[in-house]
Parts: C-alpha cells; structure tokens; sequence
C-alpha cells in the first residue's frame, strides 16, 4: 500500500528548471518537487508521496489526516505492532 502524507511547504525554489520546495513533516523538513501544484504557495498543504507533492489540501484536512495518521500509528504500538508487517497483521 502507498501512503501519500500532509506537509506545510515551508519554501519554494527552482532547481534544475523543476518547481520545488521544502515541505515541514512535523518538524521534519524534506525536499519535494511542486511541479504537479504549480499553484502551490508557501504556508500551503500538499499532500506529498515518494518526494512528490500531488495535490494541495486545506489546513483543517490536513490537520485531520495528521491526527487520523497519529491514531492509526498509536493503535498498532498498542498492539505492539509496528512496520510492514503491521498493515499485514491488521488487514489479515
């Protein structure tokens, strides 16, 4: 299963003629290519898989994954689970 994860871009810059930016991830921050949200601005959400952002998201969704992201990683430590196997565990 892939997993696409909100971040807050915290700047914006060319590189190699691509729009990119560093996206905030609760602290931490990665570099991700805009170039699929060429409307995306600095303070916004995107929705970012494999150093790709694809499509934004206002603040309140965002801050909703986040927190159901959060619950779904506190219910698998509860159940001493924890990486790729976890989502096996669960499913099946």
């Amino acid at each position: 299963m892939c997993l696409g994860v909100p971040g807050k871009i915290v700047e914006i810059y060319e590189q190699g003629g691509l729009k990119m930016g560093k996206v905030d991830f609760g602290g931490v921050l990665r570099e991700t290519c805009l170039a699929y949200v060429p409307e995306a601005q600095v303070g916004d959400y995107a929705v970012i898989h494999v150093g790709f952002a694809l499509n934004l998201l206002d603040e309140a969704e965002a801050l909703e994954t986040l927190a159901l992201l959060k619950e779904i990683g506190e219910f698998e430590s509860g159940l001493g689970l924890s990486g790729p196997e976890a989502a096996d565990e669960i499913s099946g």
